[in-house]
């Protein structure tokens, strides 16, 4: 038996001795007695901090000169290492910070900030006092901005005057000036950082200047929390416009993330390992920030793109540069790369000989992509498999417990203590090679989501309820006879855009107020570079002259403007008509079929036919 089987079946047939054995690697201020509570719920007995775990305890250790952040930043022209010890500091500091405004154990603290060190030390700093913090990605606008503050209701806001892209600054303040505005919910200040880019204006007796603010504070010790006290709250795109912000708890969510480096990742402490992504997402949170900490390795803050910064050589800079072991990214990411220099020759102006795994995971990867990335790095590429929910992998080759045959299409098989099954419409379990409804069967593993924030009513409705005694992910796939796991994409109205999880009837209800548009639905369609972009169909109001090229560009200012860039929304349609049930219900499956150039049945509640050869006609 491998190491994986073994694992896995220790995982399954004895969850409880497998976790306690897992939480043996995390500092604990009250070790916990019980493994798995009545209610599903990890360690419940047990009380740590999280912060103590990702820095204090390193520094304790004696690896206090050990790097433990490594910021480079192209668009600045800047790179920087912190070691733990000089991480430790900022963080006790800007917790002191904090602390010194009121904030503690249990208060919310947004986070709208760019790629930048004190990201960072913000998120730790609230894992220090035990605040939930709640981190909104810098490329929403101003009124998603606005939905999260009024949902999570911060004490403090903590943003940057500004963020930079390659071609552009984006100021932060502004932004975040107009969410107060619309938001209901009045923090009781805001602490700026200025960044000498473009510093920002503060608003009197609201707001702070980050430096002058952090230098007056004194350092904050640790504050223990429960177990199933939340870490931080990630709001995600749901099917509808309604926030739906996933809790994590500190407890598991240590545990799982310490496990998952060395299981998942095969990564040792003092490593170099590298999340190429965004704080603002969940790979953020798991492995640029908690995960690579709490193993005790050098993690990489990269504020650049794969591309344009300068060239599609600067993901193989930094990791020549830094010593990269592991890379993490997105397959959109490597196919930009590959767009920009198919042949590879700008990474071969790099020693990338220390390179060892190049993992990919966010979006479905592409056999073509698959293989381009293995044949230019001569590395293993290891495609797995999780959500925003999850936390951590679902599914993946392990490598750290023996590495799997791959199999191209396949994030491989289910990670230890992540019981997937295939079922049915009815409930039952589909036979090897029949797609289905991926679930997980209870109980989730450590570091899941234990509810939505302040909607334990909706965490039941959206994952519990269709199945009874599994998790819905949402996905269809099926697992083939040697147990490989195939996630064929979402089951709902939720698209992905390079990576980014964003909800298409939120995107409807957008172009729905533009005064021209009687109706509309918006579909994701493949793209060859973002592995999927949003299309919109609308249908004019009667008597609406406009010309459709004028509505398209309207509508797609619209979206940019109250969702934000990162939607990549600039395809609208002009149709008659929309395909309709009899009941009035609009085909949007049918619709995903045929702009994916799938084989479709007329559905028998179909109001004309004919509407679907005005789909693909338009299409």
């Amino acid at each position: 038996m491998s190491g994986y089987d073994d694992a896995y079946r220790r995982s399954i047939d004895e969850p409880e001795r497998f976790w306690a054995e897992a939480a043996r690697g995390i500092d604990w201020d009250v070790p916990p007695e019980t493994v798995l509570g009545d209610d599903g719920r990890w360690f419940p007995d047990g009380r740590l901090n999280t912060c103590h775990n990702a820095l204090d305890r390193h520094v304790a250790a004696g690896h206090g000169d050990r790097v433990a952040l490594v910021y480079d930043s192209p668009v600045t022209g800047t790179v920087r290492n912190f070691t733990y010890a000089e991480l430790l500091d900022r963080v006790a500091r800007t917790a002191g910070m904090l602390r010194d405004l009121g904030v503690g154990a249990g208060d919310t603290v947004v986070i709208y900030m760019p790629m930048v060190p004190e990201a960072v030390v913000a998120m730790l700093a609230c894992a220090r006092l035990g605040a939930v913090h709640s981190v909104v990605f810098g490329g929403f606008a101003a009124a998603e901005l606005a939905v999260r503050i009024d949902h999570a209701r911060p004490a403090v806001v903590l943003s940057a005057s500004c963020g930079i892209e390659p071609t552009r600054l984006v100021e932060y303040k502004p932004l975040l000036d107009a969410a107060l505005e619309q938001a209901e919910h009045r923090p009781r200040h805001c602490v700026i950082l200025q960044r000498p880019q473009h510093p920002a204006s503060l608003v009197e007796g609201r707001d702070l200047d980050w430096e002058t603010a952090v230098s007056a504070a004194t350092p904050a010790g640790c504050t223990a929390v429960a177990a199933t006290d939340p870490l931080y709250i990630l709001y995600t795109s749901g099917t509808t416009g309604a926030p739906k912000g996933v809790v994590r708890d500190n407890g598991g969510h240590a545990v799982a993330l310490h496990w998952s480096m060395s299981s998942v990742y095969g990564t040792a402490p003092g490593e170099v390992f590298w999340a190429a992504s965004d704080v603002g997402w969940v790979v953020g949170h798991s492995y640029i920030v908690y995960g690579p900490l709490m193993a005790g390795c050098t993690t990489v803050l990269y504020e650049g793109k794969p591309v344009g910064t300068p060239d599609p050589g600067a993901f193989w800079r930094v990791v020549a540069m830094h010593g990269v072991r592991t890379l993490f990214t997105a397959p959109t990411a490597i196919r930009a790369i590959k767009k920009e220099d198919p042949t590879g020759d700008f990474a071969k102006k790099w020693d990338l000989s220390g390179l060892r795994y190049l993992f990919l995971a966010g979006e479905r990867l592409d056999p073509d992509t698959y293989h381009w990335a293995g044949d230019l790095l001569g590395i293993p590429v290891i495609d797995h498999w999780w959500q925003t929910e999850t936390g951590w992998p679902v599914a993946a080759n392990c490598v750290g417990l023996g590495p799997l045959p791959v199999k191209p299409g396949s994030p491989t098989k289910p990670v230890p203590g992540y019981d997937v099954r295939i079922l049915d419409s009815s409930g039952a379990d589909c036979p090897p090679g029949t797609e289905g409804a991926v679930t997980i069967k209870l109980p989730l593993p450590p570091g899941t989501l234990p509810t939505l924030y302040r909607d334990d009513a909706r965490f039941t409705e959206s994952y519990l309820s269709r199945y009874p005694g599994h998790y819905l992910t949402g996905d269809g796939g099926y697992i083939d006879a040697e147990g490989y796991l195939y996630v064929m994409g979402r089951i709902d109205d939720v698209i992905n855009v390079a990576g980014h999880r964003l909800s298409t009837g939120q995107m409807e209800e957008v172009i729905a107020s533009h005064p021209d548009v009687a109706e509309c639905a918006v579909i994701g369609v493949a793209d060859d570079l973002k592995g999927e972009l949003p299309v919109g169909f609308v249908v004019l109001k009667a008597g609406a002259s406009r010309d459709p090229a004028d509505v398209e560009r309207e509508v797609a200012a619209l979206v940019r403007e109250r969702i934000g860039p990162v939607a990549a929304f600039r395809r609208a349609v002009v149709v008659g008509r929309l395909p309709k049930t009899r009941s009035g219900k609009i085909l949007r499956a049918t619709m995903r079929d045929i702009a994916a150039g799938r084989d479709y049945r007329t559905p028998s509640t179909i109001e004309d036919p004919a509407t679907l050869t005005e789909i693909a006609d338009a299409l």
